[in-house]
Order: structure tokens, then sequence, then C-alpha cells
């Protein structure tokens, strides 16, 4: 368990340093089926070595002190037996392309990895209730990535390492959306089409072994 709850501090930390989370946010990883850890609920950059982790129910009540919207990650892992790893986040761009309302489309090799396409959940209020969260992550659909207008966004992963990844490709993915929408050619900018996405969206070649390598290096906590 201690093993698990490093690398959750360790990629809160990672988020953190990235830009991709500020006061705001969480992360978690899977333990079983039944539950998972969750990071300290304080702003995830200031996680200390060592600091504990909460333990949640995949079904059931939130322990005291972890924060509301963490009923996302129950409603994820309770729908997808393959999933790790659950990151909310706010990155600048996502934020951005979030409160427009506009979900980005696949237009560069880590967009890829959304197919078909992020969901959208078009409600700017937080969720704080099992109602609200259940519905949130129907509008996912099959996605490994939901924008929140006006409040970011979720991803969820096969494990942890692999969800921090995700979270910087659809921060990236928003931002090439938005370069286009300002260049004025996002109307007849190149798509990528189903078939090249599913070939694209590999990963093979420590794809996100290297991601996570780049946004974790010079953690006090990583093991040499």
């Amino acid at each position: 368990m201690e093993d698990l709850a490093r690398t959750v501090r360790i990629a809160a930390r990672a988020l953190g340093r990235a830009g991709l989370v500020h006061a705001y946010g969480h992360c978690s990883a899977r333990i079983n089926q039944d539950s998972f850890l969750v990071c300290p609920a304080r702003p995830m950059a200031q996680v200390a070595k060592g600091e504990a982790c909460t333990v949640v129910p995949v079904d059931g009540p939130l322990p005291e002190g972890v924060l509301g919207e963490v009923r996302l990650h129950q409603q994820i892992y309770a729908r997808r037996p393959e999933a790790g790893g659950v990151i909310r986040f706010m990155g600048p761009s996502v934020m951005a392309l979030a409160a427009l309302g506009v979900v980005p489309k696949m237009r560069h090799g880590f967009g890829t990895y959304f197919a078909p396409a992020p969901g959208l959940w078009d409600d700017i209020q937080l969720l704080r209730d099992d109602a609200g969260a259940a519905a949130a992550i129907d509008a996912m659909g099959g996605s490994a990535g939901l924008l929140m207008r006006g409040n970011g966004a979720v991803v969820a992963g096969a494990s942890l390492q692999e969800a921090t990844g995700l979270a910087f490709y659809l921060e990236d993915m928003c931002r090439i959306e938005l370069a286009a929408l300002a260049s004025g050619l996002a109307e007849t900018a190149p798509v990528i089409p189903p078939d090249q996405a599913a070939r694209r969206a590999t990963r093979a070649g420590r794809i996100f072994e290297r991601m996570w390598d780049h946004l974790t290096a010079g953690d006090p906590e990583l093991v040499s």
C-alpha cells in the first residue's frame, strides 16, 4: 500500500509542477475492485513526502475529509474495471476550451488517445452528489477524457502513471484546438480519421513511461 501511496503523491506533485492543477484538483489509484487511494485534500504541489493518502470505497459514502468531487473517481472505477488511475485537473487550455463549451478535435497524435472525442459535461456546477457525478461520467462515454464546462477535466487511464500522461495529452489537445480557433482555420484544418487514430494511439515504445519520467523528474520520493 505504501508503494501505491508514494505513486499517488509523486503524481500529485508532478501535476502541480506541470501547471495542470493549482489550489484544486485530485488524483487517485485503484487498490482493488472495491477501493482506491486518493491524494490528500490540499493543493497537489504541496503534498508532502510521506503524507498519508486516503482509502476510498468504490461504492459507498466518501470518508470524512475527502473532497466531494472524488465521487467522479468512484463512478469511473465502478464502471471501468480496466481503470487504474483517475485525475481531476484544471490545465489552462482545458479550462479555456471547456469554458467555451467546445470539444477538441483529433488534430495531432496526443488527441488520438481520446477517440472518438472527449466527452463534455455542459454544467458549471461543482459535482458534489452521486447523481451529478454519475451523469457527468455518462457524458464521458467511452472516451479517456471529459471536459467540464467552467471546471476543467477528468481523465482515466489503465494506471495512475498513464492517467498522468493523459492529463498532459488532453491539455495539449485543447491547446492545439485553441490555436486552430485563433487562426481562423479550425473549419478547414485536417482532422485525424478514426482508422489512423486507432493506429496512432499506441502504448508501445514506453510512450506513457517516458511521459511519466519527464513529468516526475526530480521528485523527492522517486526510487532510484
